[in-house]
């Protein structure tokens, strides 16, 4: 296949690339070339704009990844605004250059996150549940609509609503590690609210499984099938490491650090992969003990 792949030195792309590159033809599309270089190498295609493109008629497939990361910042207006546009702008832009073609690409893989449902409580979400009409919702439900004006009889679209990413080298996880490692690590508020996660190379094979199955189209959580409350996820994380867990970061100081983006960790949603389940798609790592071991014990031995 040729593919057009955005997002493609960021922490998912830079590991899907590894299993894409052996098998396909990949362009990158990127502002910055010089990067796409330096981290996936020189013989990966870069393309800095979509501007000398007529069309996507010269790819079979493009996967849509980028995005400015939700929750590393505090959401000023200016930030809602690089968070909205980062993904809305280039999607936008895939989807007009493919619908110019005669023969356009035979599917659109998009993202989208669990943050579609906004908040949610205990309840059991899949992918036909009713969103809690905040921020986070605003931001997927335009970028899910955006991709979905592609959708045709000679185009199928996939958006898939990512739940957080488990990998050593990216993502929340590393992020949190420090903390953990130093036996400071602890849940976050209650710790009742629930975490929808999923290892990193299971995000890799559904993303392969969509784009390889023709029967495959319309919006696919992709979150492990076991959420676990944050207290849970700690615990374990804890555990693996070997660390003590007594720790506890209380609400008040997520709020006042972060602000209406606190809500993100203080909130949550406990998602099911519903569709992808019925559609046949088997997780390698179904469980959190199995995907933090994977994670921390086997990657370090390597």
């Amino acid at each position: 296949m040729n593919i057009l792949l955005t997002g493609g030195t960021g922490f998912i792309g830079h590991r899907l690339m590894s299993h894409l590159r052996p098998h396909h033809q990949v362009t990158v599309l990127s502002r910055t070339p010089n990067k796409v270089h330096q981290r996936l190498g020189h013989d990966i295609q870069a393309l800095a704009s979509l501007d000398n493109l007529e069309n996507l008629d010269q790819f079979d497939a493009v996967i849509n990844l980028a995005g400015e990361p939700i929750a590393d910042k505090r959401w000023t207006p200016a930030q809602k605004e690089r968070i909205c546009n980062s993904r809305w702008q280039i999607t936008e832009q895939l989807v007009n250059k493919l619908k110019a073609g005669q023969h356009p690409p035979k599917v659109l893989i998009s993202g989208s996150a669990v943050g579609f449902y906004g908040r949610q409580g205990e309840a059991l979400v899949d992918e036909d549940s009713h969103p809690h009409p905040e921020f986070s919702h605003k931001v997927c439900a335009r970028w899910e609509e955006l991709a979905n004006e592609a959708a045709s009889e000679q185009t199928r679209v996939c958006c898939i609503r990512l739940a957080v990413v488990m990998g050593a080298e990216g993502g929340a996880l590393k992020k949190m590690l420090p903390s953990y490692r130093l036996g400071l690590g602890g849940p976050i508020g209650s710790g009742k609210q629930y975490m929808s996660w999923i290892h990193i190379d299971d995000v890799v094979s559904l993303l392969l499984f969509l784009l390889e199955n023709e029967q495959c189209q319309g919006p696919f959580n992709a979150a492990a099938p076991e959420p676990v409350t944050n207290e849970q996820f700690s615990r374990t994380l804890a555990r693996v490491l070997n660390k003590p867990h007594f720790a506890r970061i209380p609400a008040w100081s997520m709020r006042l650090l972060f602000g209406e983006m606190a809500d993100l960790l203080l909130t949550g949603q406990r998602v099911m992969p519903v569709r992808l389940q019925k559609a046949g798609f088997y997780f390698r790592y179904p469980t959190l003990d199995k995907a933090l071991k994977e994670t921390l014990i086997h990657n370090a031995k390597r």
